[in-house]
C-alpha cells in the first residue's frame, strides 16, 4: 500500500499489468495459431494464464476472432467436424472452476486491501478533527464536573436547611400543642 494514500501509482501499476496481460494473450494467440491448435477463448486464456473475460474484452476479442476465421479457412472441413471429447470438456470445466475460485479469492483480497486503505485515509483525514473534538470534550467534561460539585454543595446546604426547618417546625408544633393544652385546662 502507498503510505501517503496517493492512488495514482496504484492505477499506473494496474494499467501496466493490464497491458502486459493483453500483450501476453496476443503472443500466445500467435503461437497457438502457428502450432495449428484449436483457437477458443478459453484455450487462449488458459495458455496465457489470464481470465477468460479478458479474451472477450475489446481489443483482444477481435484478434482471437480473426485468428479463428483464418484457422477455419485453412482447416479442412473434416477436421472441424469432430466434437470435443468428454475428457476435454471435463478438463475445461475444471479449469474454469479453478479460475473462478482464483478470481473470487483475488476479489476478496482486493476488497480487503481497499477497505484497509480507505480506513487509513479516513483516519488520516479525521485525525485533526479527532484532536479538536477530544479537546472540546475535555473542556465540556471539566465544566460538567465543576457544575456537579457546585450542585452537590448546594444540595448539601439545602438538606441542612431542610433539617433545621423541620426541627423548627417540630418545636413550633410542640409549643403550639402545649399552648392549646394550657388554654383548654384554664
Amino acid at each position: 500500500m502507498n503510505p501517503r494514500g496517493n492512488p495514482a501509482p496504484l492505477a499506473e501499476a494496474r494499467r501496466r499489468h493490464s497491458l502486459d496481460k493483453r500483450a501476453r494473450v496476443l503472443t500466445v494467440l500467435a503461437t497457438l495459431e502457428k502450432q495449428g491448435k484449436p483457437l477458443t477463448f478459453a484455450a487462449v486464456a488458459r495458455a496465457a494464464r489470464v481470465s477468460t473475460w479478458l479474451t472477450y474484452a475489446p481489443g483482444v476479442r477481435e484478434h482471437i476472432e480473426a485468428a479463428q476465421l483464418r484457422q477455419a479457412h485453412s482447416t479442412p472441413a473434416s477436421a472441424m467436424a469432430s466434437p470435443p471429447s468428454a475428457l476435454s470438456l471435463r478438463t475445461e470445466l475444471e479449469t474454469a472452476r479453478q479460475e473462478i475460485k482464483d478470481l473470487r479469492d483475488e476479489r476478496d483480497r482486493l476488497q480487503a486491501a481497499l477497505r484497509h486503505q480507505l480506513g487509513h485515509q479516513l483516519d488520516v483525514l479525521h485525525a485533526s478533527d479527532a484532536a479538536t473534538r477530544a479537546d472540546e470534550l475535555t473542556t465540556l467534561n471539566q465544566d460538567l464536573t465543576r457544575q456537579l460539585q457546585e450542585a452537590s454543595s448546594e444540595n448539601a446546604i439545602c438538606r441542612a436547611r431542610i433539617t433545621t426547618l423541620e426541627e423548627d417546625l417540630t418545636a413550633a408544633r410542640t409549643s403550639l400543642r402545649r399552648m392549646i393544652r394550657d388554654e383548654n385546662l384554664r
